[in-house]
């Protein structure tokens, strides 16, 4: 009795649909039963250290910067929390800033005072870089020494 054999040439085909079945089902499956946790909130708040009233290091509120200019855009003053006044002098603005920071740069960005810079609308672009300069470091020789690493603008005002 002979066996009936396939020939080399007949290729036996593979039946994907019930695989695709199984899983299309076992997507739907997980998909259906997958529930998404609330994530718990990262409020980001700053405690003081010392606990008392009043105790808030100082470096931890910003610094508003404002920045006035005269109707060609230069340079007119200087105004450091709306009390101290440098007139148009960056190195009196660089020592506040290293008196502030100690003359040390933060340990991480996220720490150490944030300067607002809010300037006039007409005042030129080489002022708000000076300004810029100013506050996040001054250069010892070859070493650049950082001290403010948040630097924010205020909304541009209107011209007068």
């Amino acid at each position: 009795m002979k066996y009936a054999t396939k020939s080399s040439s007949q290729k036996g085909e593979l039946q994907l649909t019930s695989m695709i079945d199984v899983i299309f089902l076992l997507l739907i499956f997980f998909v259906m039963t997958f529930k998404i946790a609330a994530q718990e909130g990262d409020f980001n708040i700053k405690m003081p250290i010392g606990g008392g009233p009043g105790s808030a290091d100082s470096t931890d509120l910003p610094i508003k910067l404002r920045l006035r200019a005269n109707a060609d855009g230069e340079l007119v003053d200087i105004v450091v929390n709306d009390s101290l006044t440098f007139g148009n002098d960056w190195t009196k603005l660089r020592g506040y800033i290293l008196n502030v920071t100690g003359g040390n740069a933060p340990p991480t960005p996220e720490e150490g005072p944030e300067v607002e810079i809010d300037l006039d609308y007409n005042l030129r672009y080489e002022h708000v870089i000076g300004a810029v300069t100013a506050v996040t470091g001054q250069r010892l020789g070859d070493e650049v020494k950082r001290l403010v690493e948040r630097i924010k603008f205020a909304p541009p005002r209107k011209p007068q």
